[in-house]
């Protein structure tokens, strides 16, 4: 093969060094004009070029030249006053020459400056944040966790949020702040860069971070993704010696043993679809049962907290519910980390244990140091429990979720009860074959039919039933499919006036900002969606333990919050403090942890009547239409 000769290597190397970007040619400029400039002084040497006409004028010498040379290259205004043509000839090739390669060096240097703001712009530096939250990844869900963040941040001393995802860093800045008016005391940092990729995961600090939300995009195969980016945390090269605190979230509950292999045991997976389809089941079966989750769920007021208390060791669970007064306490968690909600009152707290409690704030559950309660036994009355009755719920429209509904709510209902489905444009022959098989309690009925017809609402006498639930069509369009359910929900609204019977309504939103549509007036009319999967990853990624908890309240076995007759407690019409219904429903081995007034339940300015961990000293007046709210087993 031919050597490359010396121009070719020449322009190789011009080539590589102008890729360097405006350094290259900024270094090109140098070179030039140094060359230039020695030329024209030595030019000056040689012909005897003198810097004046006049006869006893000495000679230029080779650095005087160049001087002169350099000073016509970067300023053309110093030629002005030159004498003689020999030497005014140089210096204007000096300055020629001069025009060209400055305005080539302010064109690069502008250039330069530009691509660096553009960079800037795109979020690529690195995060020199410590102990913030980071965000992996975008969906609709990340407005709602950064509202619930900014509030569990309110009373921090500088805290911040990282986003790193695969989007334009303006756009997503631009999103943030049309929607999210006030950031408090949050600073909130994006970067563009691709969650799947441990070089870009590390621009954003993962080390340095003190919980990680990753979350599942839009597509169809979104696990895929998450557990990718889980991967790459996990497995990173430069990943740090302890632990991290991931909260992560999976759509389907197939992909889950994988999820949990790459989790490391630092990793809590939300199961999402699982989780929306048990609220469901649960909440629309009874009444306020969503206001009380939602509370729970949010940072903006009572939610559950754990606490070492070694006063209390040696104590039973029922000394510990007493023991606060402005605390609800609702459980134990051992000092092996197993969550015991609701456990038998003799249950003794140990050297190492935690209580689990509602509180204000963490830095609220704490002990009274009370030992009398004023229990006014005198009002403590007993009602016998009602037989489970057989039960009516309606389905409207269709999708996966569907059958883990009815399985949940097989769960609860009394022999004998009926599901009707009603749905068009899908095809759940086979899903509905299957589920028959499956279930001990309730009989399914499909009937396909336009949920949007009014005409086909009103044939199926909507009032009968004891329960309806709205589900969306994943097949088509998000927006088309919140627009079905919204003009069906409005039809139940208005079938629901004129039969004046309040229904029990629980509707599927797929978009987040499409549920302040659907303005939710009553209690019994609840809205589940994204946010609800939101406030529990924001809970999580603040405490991890709450998915011990999560996993109880949320399964059909064990302990579950409950909304009951007060009459089952305490007499109705008598101002009773609530040590009283709380010793009341310990006699029952249930925990009371709030209350519902019925008469309420249509002021939202009022959470719809529910009063959860109210302060135990005051007193109430019940009537026979309210309920106590309790953790119980059935």
């Amino acid at each position: 093969m031919k050597k490359p000769s010396f121009g070719e290597k020449t322009r190789y190397y011009f080539e590589n060094t102008m890729s360097a970007g405006p350094a290259g040619v900024i270094k090109w400029l140098a070179i030039i004009s140094l060359f230039m400039v020695l030329i024209l002084g030595l030019l000056i040497l040689v012909f005897g070029i003198k810097g004046s006409p006049e006869p006893e004028a000495e000679n230029l010498g080779f650095i005087e030249g160049s001087w002169q040379s350099l000073m016509a290259t970067l300023d053309s205004g110093t030629m002005g006053g030159d004498e003689g043509w020999a030497f005014r000839g140089v210096r204007f090739i000096a300055t020629l020459g001069g025009i060209f390669l400055i305005s080539i060096l302010i064109g690069t240097i502008s250039s330069g400056i530009d691509e660096k703001l553009d960079e800037l712009k795109k979020g690529r530096s690195r995060v020199l944040e410590t102990n913030h939250t980071l965000i992996l990844g975008w969906s609709e869900k990340v407005f709602s966790i950064i509202l619930e963040i900014i509030e569990a941040n309110s009373n921090q001393k500088k805290p911040s949020i990282v986003i790193l995802a695969d989007r334009d860093k303006v756009e997503m800045e631009d999103e943030i702040r049309s929607k999210i008016e006030n950031l408090k005391n949050t600073k909130v940092i994006i970067r563009s860069g691709s969650p799947l990729e441990s070089s870009d995961i590390a621009v954003v600090s993962p080390n340095e971070a003190r919980s990680i939300i990753v979350l599942a995009n839009e597509e169809a195969n979104a696990d895929t993704y998450v557990i990718k980016s889980v991967l790459a945390l996990t497995n990173g090269k430069n990943r740090k010696k302890e632990a991290y605190n991931i909260v992560a979230e999976i759509k389907d509950p197939k992909n889950m043993e994988a999820a949990e292999l790459v989790g490391n045991d630092e990793t809590v997976f939300v199961l999402s679809a699982d989780l929306i389809s048990r609220i469901t089941a649960q909440t629309c079966r009874q009444s306020g049962l969503s206001v009380v989750y939602s509370e729970l769920l949010q940072f903006d007021g009572d939610e559950i907290y754990f606490q070492a208390e070694p006063k209390l060791a040696g104590k039973t669970y029922k000394d510990t519910l007493f023991a606060y007064d402005k605390s609800t306490v609702i459980g134990i968690l051992t000092k092996d980390e197993k969550a015991l909600i609701n456990p038998p009152m003799d249950t003794v707290f140990n050297s190492g244990d935690s209580v689990i409690a509602i509180s204000e704030d963490d830095d609220t559950v704490v002990l009274s140091g009370k030992t009398k309660f004023d229990i006014q036994e005198n009002f403590f009355n007993r009602m016998a429990d009602k037989p489970a009755s057989i039960e009516r719920t309606l389905i409207l429209g269709w999708n996966a979720r569907g059958t883990r509904i009815i399985e949940e709510l097989d769960n609860y209902v009394a022999a004998g009860s009926e599901v009707m489905i009603v749905a068009d444009g899908v095809d759940i022959a086979d899903d509905l074959a299957d589920l028959k098989q499956s279930l001990q309690k309730i009989k399914i009925v499909y009937q396909k039919g336009d949920i949007n017809d009014k005409t086909t609402l009103v044939n199926l006498k909507t009032e009968i039933y004891d329960h309806i639930i709205l589900l969306s069509y994943t097949d088509i369009d998000v927006q088309e499919s919140d627009a079905k359910t919204l003009i069906c929900l409005l039809h139940l609204r208005n079938l629901s006036e004129k039969a004046n019977k309040d229904y029990s309504i629980v509707s599927e939103m797929l978009d987040i900002r499409n549920r302040e549509l659907g303005v939710v007036a009553k209690a019994d009319d609840f809205i589940v969606g994204d946010n609800l999967i939101s406030l529990m990853l924001s809970q999580l990624s603040e405490n991890k333990d709450l998915k011990k908890v999560y996993d109880v309240l949320f399964e059909a076995e064990g302990s579950e919050i409950y909304l009951k007759p007060v009459s089952r407690y305490v007499k109705t019409g008598q101002p009773v403090n609530f040590y009283t219904v709380l010793e009341s429903a310990a006699q029952l081995n249930e925990t009371a942890i709030g209350y519902r007034i019925s008469s309420l339940s249509s002021d939202s300015d009022k959470h719809f009547g529910v009063a959860l961990n109210p302060h135990k000293a005051n007193t109430v007046k019940f009537s026979e239409e309210d309920f106590i709210i309790v953790v119980a087993e059935d």
